[in-house]
Protein backbone atom coordinates (compact mmCIF):
# COMPACT_ATOMS: atom_id res chain seq x y z
CA UNK A 1 0.00 0.00 0.00
CA UNK A 2 1.33 3.87 -1.00
CA UNK A 3 -0.45 6.34 1.09
CA UNK A 4 0.15 10.18 -0.48
CA UNK A 5 -1.35 13.27 2.05
CA UNK A 6 -2.39 16.67 0.47
CA UNK A 7 -3.66 19.46 2.94
CA UNK A 8 -2.20 20.66 6.08
CA UNK A 9 -0.65 23.94 6.48
CA UNK A 10 -1.68 27.17 8.92
CA UNK A 11 -4.88 28.06 9.74
CA UNK A 12 -6.42 29.82 12.77
CA UNK A 13 -7.62 28.26 15.84
CA UNK A 14 -11.77 27.98 15.26
CA UNK A 15 -11.05 27.39 11.46
CA UNK A 16 -11.29 24.11 9.45
CA UNK A 17 -9.11 21.84 7.24
CA UNK A 18 -8.77 19.01 4.91
CA UNK A 19 -6.85 16.54 4.61
CA UNK A 20 -6.94 13.69 1.61
CA UNK A 21 -5.39 10.66 1.37
CA UNK A 22 -4.50 8.94 -2.21
CA UNK A 23 -3.69 5.30 -1.65
CA UNK A 24 -2.52 2.94 -3.93
CA UNK A 25 -3.71 -0.72 -2.97
CA UNK A 26 -4.62 -3.74 -5.07
CA UNK A 27 -8.58 -3.80 -2.91
CA UNK A 28 -8.76 -0.84 -1.53
CA UNK A 29 -12.19 -1.72 -0.40
CA UNK A 30 -10.25 -4.56 2.16
CA UNK A 31 -7.88 -1.90 3.58
CA UNK A 32 -9.38 0.48 6.97
CA UNK A 33 -7.74 3.47 6.70
CA UNK A 34 -6.95 5.80 9.75
CA UNK A 35 -5.33 9.05 10.21
CA UNK A 36 -2.31 9.62 13.13
CA UNK A 37 -0.67 12.65 14.17
CA UNK A 38 1.92 13.51 16.55
CA UNK A 39 2.40 16.80 18.12
CA UNK A 40 5.66 17.98 19.13
CA UNK A 41 7.50 16.79 21.69
CA UNK A 42 4.28 13.65 22.55
CA UNK A 43 3.68 10.10 20.85
CA UNK A 44 1.73 9.25 17.99
CA UNK A 45 -1.81 9.20 18.35
CA UNK A 46 -4.68 7.68 16.33
CA UNK A 47 -7.08 10.17 16.17
CA UNK A 48 -9.88 8.80 13.74
CA UNK A 49 -10.15 5.89 11.83
CA UNK A 50 -12.73 4.09 9.65
CA UNK A 51 -13.52 0.63 8.81
CA UNK A 52 -13.58 -1.13 5.16
CA UNK A 53 -17.02 -0.08 3.99
CA UNK A 54 -17.39 3.01 5.52
CA UNK A 55 -20.15 1.93 8.33
CA UNK A 56 -18.17 2.30 11.63
CA UNK A 57 -15.84 5.35 12.69
CA UNK A 58 -13.81 5.55 15.87
CA UNK A 59 -12.55 8.98 17.33
CA UNK A 60 -10.86 9.56 20.46
CA UNK A 61 -12.80 12.41 22.93
CA UNK A 62 -9.82 14.90 22.10
CA UNK A 63 -11.57 15.30 18.39
CA UNK A 64 -14.75 13.88 18.97
CA UNK A 65 -17.48 15.84 17.10
CA UNK A 66 -14.61 18.22 15.53
CA UNK A 67 -13.12 15.65 13.19
CA UNK A 68 -15.11 13.35 10.38
CA UNK A 69 -12.92 10.80 8.75
CA UNK A 70 -14.69 9.74 5.57
CA UNK A 71 -13.27 7.30 2.74
CA UNK A 72 -14.14 7.02 -1.06
CA UNK A 73 -13.54 3.16 -2.63
CA UNK A 74 -14.73 3.99 -5.86
CA UNK A 75 -11.37 6.07 -6.05
CA UNK A 76 -8.86 5.01 -3.46
CA UNK A 77 -9.56 8.46 -1.15
CA UNK A 78 -9.26 8.84 2.48
CA UNK A 79 -10.57 12.16 4.14
CA UNK A 80 -10.45 13.96 7.62
CA UNK A 81 -12.05 16.92 7.95
CA UNK A 82 -11.39 19.11 10.67
CA UNK A 83 -13.60 21.59 12.24
CA UNK A 84 -13.03 24.01 15.11
CA UNK A 85 -9.33 23.63 14.94
CA UNK A 86 -7.28 24.28 18.44
CA UNK A 87 -3.80 24.86 19.04
CA UNK A 88 -3.24 21.73 20.35
CA UNK A 89 -4.36 20.19 17.30
CA UNK A 90 -0.81 21.39 15.67
CA UNK A 91 0.98 18.35 14.59
CA UNK A 92 2.35 16.24 11.62
CA UNK A 93 -1.00 14.37 10.56
CA UNK A 94 -0.08 10.85 8.92
CA UNK A 95 -2.39 9.17 6.76
CA UNK A 96 -2.24 5.73 7.74
CA UNK A 97 -3.63 1.57 5.92
CA UNK A 98 -4.35 -1.28 8.41
CA UNK A 99 -4.54 -4.06 5.45
CA UNK A 100 -4.27 -6.80 7.20
CA UNK A 101 -5.10 -6.54 11.38
CA UNK A 102 -8.37 -8.69 12.98
CA UNK A 103 -9.45 -4.68 14.00
CA UNK A 104 -9.78 -1.73 11.91
CA UNK A 105 -9.53 0.68 14.73
CA UNK A 106 -6.33 -0.81 16.77
CA UNK A 107 -3.63 1.87 16.48
CA UNK A 108 -0.56 -0.94 16.47
CA UNK A 109 -2.58 -2.75 13.31
CA UNK A 110 -2.33 0.82 10.74
CA UNK A 111 1.16 -0.54 9.47
CA UNK A 112 1.64 1.80 5.97
CA UNK A 113 2.03 5.47 6.28
CA UNK A 114 2.07 8.21 4.38
CA UNK A 115 4.95 10.84 4.24
CA UNK A 116 2.98 12.72 6.45
CA UNK A 117 1.60 16.52 6.13
CA UNK A 118 1.96 19.49 9.08
CA UNK A 119 -0.58 21.28 10.67
CA UNK A 120 -0.49 24.50 12.27
CA UNK A 121 -3.04 25.95 14.49
CA UNK A 122 -2.59 29.71 15.06
CA UNK A 123 -4.37 31.74 18.37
Amino acid sequence: VQLVESGGGLVQAGGSMRLSCAVSARDFSQVAMGWIRQAPGQERILVAAIDWMGGSRYYPDSVKGRFTISRDNANNMAYLDMNNLKPEDTAVYYCAANEYGSRWDLYEDFTSWGQGTRVTVSL
